[in-house]
């Protein structure tokens, strides 16, 4: 049992750890409540039971050996935390932000299990919040970005009561994957959040943050689509369950439609909004301008970041010349830019010059940039690149993919539904590439070294490269120095 500043938790101990799951760290997000900045949980008495996850966030998504949402689930702010049964002293604390679009997720899914990182003498915190259009969605009048203002809130709970669990509130870092990093980018620029964080370790960073005039355009579209008035009355009226539905609907008509635009390739519907209240501006830009340079950061991308999403189907096929030009436009790339890969990748197909342009536009790029621009600014910047490819014995061929990373970064191989990320079963060199990863981490959370260099200025170097059967150092990617003074327009448009 440990006693928190709103009531005392019983958790479990296991395997030498103590792990507590399900504390809320804010009040329900509904009712008087909804659409509005988190409110602090009420105080209880007695011993709230914390041995199960707390339920999530309203969403679409059945995800493997994860709970699913069920309407009528609203105490979704919640967190988890494992930390080693015995220490000698305050340990630095780790909080994951869990990936999904902003759209789905939650941090019960056993490849985001703390237990491997807290092993190494972390307390490790995870957390719940808002998600699709409760946590993103545009509502006149009422705060954007509430998604991110939950994961302030959860920070500053862990500001307040980490200790008690044996954690160093002046040590924490915050680490994140796709949407996770995203916001991790966000709350690097965000003044809000100073002074919550030291370090931060960002994999697959997506360049998706929506203009004022785009998020409302999109919640027009899902207000229709439930049947009701973009307006704060519309909305509120409308229950969680039909903003989801109704926004699954506005997903499968961009997908069909491909004259909708960006969106028809990447139907990422929800993310950070430019509010110019908690995001003042666009957070490459923020970084270049000093923001965040006192945090130390860890950046990681893949190397083949959007063959994952052409797996799951969540984007178009494109296999021709003239669908390939078209993609092009819609991003505002330059028709040089498709030429440039072709020549760099001369044997492969029109669909892999596709995959490999998306990918850099919407994550590897935007990753290593997003550490130039720390490391310019004077901040203390590690870059890596997750390069884990190879051929099984039958000929399949296992991509470094988004998200393949992460089983290996968290030491949860073994969790359900991992080997569709990995490509098969751990064998010994993936094993030790987890090992190096989850010891990369906790360093790096620790002492700010996850074992390699910083980056030396300008020239982007060195690079560490995570791979089997050892890693490697090098330089920027090949491709990235086609992206010189290029960048996606997107969802900027």
């Amino acid at each position: 049992m440990v006693t928190t500043k709103l009531g005392t938790v019983r958790g479990t101990t296991s395997d030498g750890l103590r792990v507590t799951r399900g504390i809320p760290y804010a009040a329900p997000p509904f009712g008087a409540g909804r659409f509005r900045e988190p409110q602090p949980a009420e105080p209880w008495g007695g011993v709230r039971d914390c041995t199960r996850f707390g339920p999530v966030a309203p969403q679409s998504a059945e995800l493997p050996g994860a709970p699913v949402w069920r309407p009528g689930d609203e105490d979704i702010l919640t967190l988890n935390i494992w930390s080693p049964a015995e220490t000698s002293g305050p340990l630095p604390v780790l909080f994951w932000i869990h990936g999904g679009a902003y759209t789905f997720g939650s941090s019960a899914q056993p490849d985001y299990d703390g237990s491997a990182l807290a092993r190494t003498g972390l307390t490790v915190v995870t957390c719940n919040y808002r998600l699709g259009f409760e946590g993103f969605g545009h509502v006149p009048g009422l705060p954007d970005n509430r998604g991110l203002l939950d994961q302030i809130a959860a920070l500053e709970w862990v500001r307040d009561n980490i200790a008690a669990f044996g954690g160093d509130p002046d040590r924490v870092t915050v680490a994140g994957q796709s949407a996770g990093a995203g916001s991790i980018a966000c709350l690097m620029s965000a003044a809000r959040a100073r002074g919550l964080f030291r370090r931060a370790i960002a994999h697959s960073v997506p360049d998706a943050y929506f203009p004022p005039e785009f998020a409302a355009g999109l919640a027009r579209k899902v207000a229709e689509a439930a049947g009701g008035e973009p307006t704060a009355e519309g909305l509120l009226s409308a229950t969680p369950q039909a903003l989801v539905e109704a926004s699954d609907r506005v997903v499968s008509q961009y997908a069909a439609d491909p004259e909708s635009g960006p969106l028809h390739y990447d139907t990422v519907i929800y993310g950070p909004v430019l509010d110019g209240t908690l995001l003042a501006e666009d957070p490459i830009d923020a970084l270049s301008a000093g923001a965040g340079r006192d945090v130390d950061l860890l950046v990681c991308h893949t190397t083949e970041e959007y063959w994952l999403m052409r797996q799951v189907g969540s984007m178009p096929a494109v296999t021709t010349e003239d669908g390939l030009a078209r993609f092009a436009a819609e991003y505002g790339l330059p028709g040089d830019l498709v030429e440039r890969y072709r020549a760099l990748l001369p044997d492969e197909s029109v669909l892999d010059i596709h995959l490999a342009l998306a990918g850099d536009a919407l994550f590897a790029t935007h990753s290593v940039r997003l550490a130039q621009a720390h490391a310019r600014a004077g901040g203390r910047t590690h870059l890596s690149r997750f390069d884990r490819r190879l051929t099984r014995p039958d000929g399949t061929r296992v991509r470094a993919w988004h998200a393949a990373d992460v089983p290996f970064a968290l030491g949860t191989l073994d969790a359900d539904g991992v080997d569709f990320l990995t490509g098969g079963p751990a064998d010994a060199d993936d094993r030790d590439l987890s090992r190096r990863m989850v010891r990369a981490w906790s360093g790096f959370a620790t002492a700010g070294d996850p074992g390699w260099a910083p980056l030396d200025g300008p020239s982007g170097t060195p690079v560490h490269v995570w791979a089997v059967p050892g890693d490697r150092e090098e330089g920027p990617a090949a491709t990235h120095a086609l992206w010189h003074d290029v960048r996606a327009a997107g969802l900027r448009l």
